[in-house]
């Protein structure tokens, strides 16, 4: 019995890789041919954390767009032309990292952008949990499916909120920022 397991656990593992006695359909090299990832965030400001994100997006799609998203009743710390402005000079060297802005529910402005996943940081258990409810609602009413990316161990405290705190008390952030 306990060899059948093994059979089946190797059987498994060729069918995902696309190995000899698999299905035979190799997936498509990393970053090719896998679409457009949707990164929003109100990103105020972009930190080292968010670029991380980014760059591990990268390797996942074609293409990533970074979504500002903003509610006009609310008063950012950064005005939102100045957060896309300082995002796209970052990536002024990378074609397939486009910035726009947005307003609404994000998954309305990712189908209308032909958004093939949305792409989203995890720093906590309390991250997870509501990142995960939020990808099922945002499934069950697009279909788009959502990435979560564990944020990298010496990011993981990092966020823009403490940036924020941070710079309010006239600490210098610029370590946290790209």
């Amino acid at each position: 019995m306990n060899s059948e397991k093994n059979k089946y656990i190797t059987d498994t593992s060729s069918l995902l890789l696309g190995q000899e006695g698999g299905s035979g359909n190799t997936p498509p090299p990393r970053g090719r041919g896998r679409g457009r990832g949707l990164f929003p965030g109100s990103f105020d400001p972009f930190t080292l954390g968010h670029a991380d994100i980014v760059q591990r997006a990268l390797a996942l799609f074609d293409e990533v767009v970074i979504a500002v998203g903003y509610n006009e009743q609310k008063k950012g710390w950064m005005p939102v032309e100045e957060r896309m402005a300082s995002i796209r000079k970052l990536y002024a060297d990378e074609s397939r990292v486009t910035v726009a802005s947005y307003t609404g529910l994000t998954v309305d402005f990712a189908r209308e952008h032909g958004i093939t996943a949305i792409v989203r940081g995890v720093r906590t258990t309390a991250d997870f949990e509501y990142e995960v409810q939020m990808a099922d609602v945002n499934r069950q009413l697009s279909g788009i499916e959502t990435v979560l990316l564990p944020a990298s161990p010496a990011l993981a405290s990092l966020s823009s909120s403490v940036c924020r705190e941070l710079a309010h008390f006239g600490h210098d952030i610029s370590a946290f920022l790209p």
